[in-house]
C-alpha cells in the first residue's frame, strides 16, 4: 500500500560508495536533520569488467561492516529504512547475500531485529540467449554488437533494475527495515522511496537520485555526507558537512557527470530531460534544483552487464631517462613488439596481446593526446601480455622486459643500464583479464520480471 503523502521528505546520503567511509559527526547531522531514509549505493562499472567477471567486492568486507554499524545504529534511532542500490559492486547474487550477511552480524550485536529484503539481478543466459535470437538485445552507446559466444562466455550477467522493483517491495512490505537490491539503475531506490511517499514527478524524484547517488560530490569542495529535501516540485540539497555547500554551478555541474551529452539522461523505462532544470540558491550552503522533465519512452529496457574472462595478465613497470632513448621511444616500443611477434606465433595471430603505456608521454591519452611532439625529461614503461595461459603471459612479458633493457637503438651511448626497474621480481603475474562481454539493452515483458525478491528476518 502506498504511504500517506508527506508535504517534504527528507533523504540522507552518507557517501557516494558503501564501504569507502563515512565521518561520523556529518553522518549525525543527517540524521539528526530528520531524515526519512538512508539511500546509499553500492557498486558501479567504473573499476571495469572483473568485479563481474570474478565475483569480487567493490570493498573489503571490513569496510562495508563499518559503514553499515554506523549506518544501521542511525536508522535505528529514526526508525527509518536503509536501501542499499547494486550490492557489492556488480551486483551478483552472491553479493546481495553476503552483505545482507555483513548486517546479521550487526544486527545480532546491536540485539537489534530486522526485517530484510533482497532483490536479485542475476539474468540466466538461456533467456538472453532467446532475446537476442528474437533481436531484442541491442548495443549501449558505443558497445559492438552481441554474440552468442558473448552471452555463453559470460562469467556473470545481470540486468540493471528499475524503481519498479524496489518499489514493490516497499509496498507489499512496508515495515521493511532494509532494502539490499542487486544490480540497479542508481537513483532507483530514491525514486522508489520518493514514489511511496506521493511524490509524483519523475522528473523530480530522478533528477535528484542521479546527483544524490555520488553522495555530497555536488558540493564545493567535493564531500561525502548530504541531505535531500524532496517536494513535490522540486528538491533541496544541502552537504551535512558545515565547511562545505553546494552553489548551483556546483549541482548543475555534478548533474552533467557520467553523461554522452548533457541534457538527456537515458535510463530504465525512459529518458530525463534536463534542458529546463534550474539552480537557485536557497542559503549560502543549499541550493534548490526543479523543472526537470521524465520522458518514458515506447519500450521498456534495461542495461545487461555480462563480463568473461579473456586471458591471463602478466606486467612490468619501469622508467627510462637516457634522452637519446625518450625521444625516440615510439618507434623503440614498436622495435620491440616486431621482435616479440617474430618470436611468438600467439602474438602474431592475436591470441595474445602486448601493450606499452609510456606514463610521461601520451600514458592516459594515448592517440587521443593532442601534444604528441612534446619530449619529457624520463617516462615510465609499463607493459602488459594477455595470453590464454599466465606462463605463457610472464613468457611474453619477460621477454618484452628485456627488449625495453637491451634492445639497441640508434645514438645508443651505452650497452646496458638504460631501463630502471623498480620491483624485484620484474614480471609480476595479475591472473585473470575480463572484458564486458555484454553492455546492451534488452527488452522486457513487464519491469519486473527479471528482478525476484525474498524476504529475510533478521533476530
Amino acid at each position: 500500500m502506498t504511504k500517506e503523502p508527506k508535504s517534504e521528505l527528507k533523504i540522507l546520503t552518507p557517501v557516494g560508495m558503501l564501504g569507502y567511509g563515512i565521518p561520523e559527526a556529518d553522518f549525525w547531522r543527517g540524521i539528526d536533520a530528520g531524515a526519512d531514509a538512508v539511500v546509499v549505493d553500492a557498486g558501479s562499472t567504473d573499476p571495469g569488467p572483473y568485479l563481474l567477471g570474478l565475483g569480487k567486492m567493490i570493498v573489503a568486507e571490513s569496510a562495508l561492516e563499518r559503514d553499515l554499524e554506523l549506518i544501521l545504529a542511525g536508522c535505528r534511532k529514526n526508525r527509518i529504512p536503509l536501501l542499499i542500490g547494486s550490492a557489492g559492486g556488480p551486483g551478483i547474487a552472491r553479493h546481495v547475500d553476503e552483505t545482507i550477511a555483513v548486517i546479521a552480524r550487526i544486527a545480532r550485536r546491536a540485539g537489534q531485529p530486522l526485517k530484510v529484503a533482497a532483490i536479485y539481478a542475476d539474468v540466466d543466459k538461456a533467456l538472453v540467449h532467446k532475446r537476442f535470437g528474437a533481436g531484442q538485445v541491442t548495443p549501449c552507446a558505443s558497445a559492438p554488437e552481441a554474440t552468442a559466444n558473448d552471452i555463453e562466455t559470460s562469467e556473470h550477467i545481470v540486468a540493471q533494475m528499475g524503481v519498479e522493483p524496489i518499489l514493490k517491495v516497499l509496498r507489499e512490505h512496508p515495515d521493511v527495515d532494509v532494502v539490499v537490491a542487486g544490480r540497479a539503475y542508481d537513483p532507483a531506490p530514491y525514486a522508489a522511496f520518493c514514489m511511496l511517499h506521493g511524490i509524483e514527478d519523475p522528473g523530480i524524484f530522478w533528477h535528484m537520485g542521479k546527483i544524490m547517488e555520488c553522495g555530497a560530490n555536488c558540493a564545493e569542495p567535493k564531500g561525502r555526507v548530504i541531505l535531500a529535501t524532496v517536494r513535490q516540485d522540486s528538491f533541496d540539497l544541502e552537504p551535512m558537512n558545515p565547511l562545505e555547500r553546494c552553489t548551483p554551478l556546483s549541482v548543475a555541474a555534478h548533474t552533467l557527470y557520467e553523461k554522452t551529452r548533457p541534457d538527456l539522461l537515458s535510463g530504465p523505462g525512459g529518458v530525463l530531460d534536463l534542458n529546463g532544470a534550474t539552480y537557485v540558491p536557497i542559503t549560502e550552503r543549499s541550493v534548490r534544483v526543479s523543472g526537470s522533465v521524465f520522458r518514458p519512452t515506447p519500450k521498456y529496457l534495461v542495461k545487461l552487464e555480462g563480463a568473461a574472462i579473456a586471458g591471463q595478465r602478466t606486467v612490468f613497470i619501469g622508467g627510462i631517462r637516457d634522452p637519446i632513448l625518450v625521444g625516440q621511444i615510439d618507434s623503440f616500443l614498436e622495435g620491440v613488439k616486431r621482435r616479440l611477434h617474430n618470436v611468438y606465433p600467439e602474438l602474431r595471430s592475436g591470441e595474445a596481446q602486448i601493450h606499452f603505456h609510456v606514463y610521461g608521454k601520451n600514458g592516459v591519452m594515448g592517440a587521443l593526446e593532442p601534444e604528441k611532439d612534446f619530449v619529457p625529461l624520463e617516462v615510465g614503461i609499463l607493459g602488459e601480455v594477455t595470453a590464454p595461459t599466465q606462463d605463457l603471459a610472464t613468457a611474453i612479458c619477460s621477454n618484452a622486459r628485456i627488449g625495453v633493457l637491451h634492445m639497441p637503438y640508434p645514438g645508443q651511448m651505452a650497452t646496458a643500464g638504460n631501463f630502471a626497474l623498480p620491483l624485484n621480481p620484474m614480471e609480476n603475474p595479475i591472473g585473470p583479464v575480463c572484458r564486458f562481454s555484454l553492455y546492451h539493452l534488452m527488452e522486457v515483458e513487464s519491469p519486473l520480471e527479471l528482478f525476484p525478491y525474498r524476504i529475510e528476518e533478521l533476530a
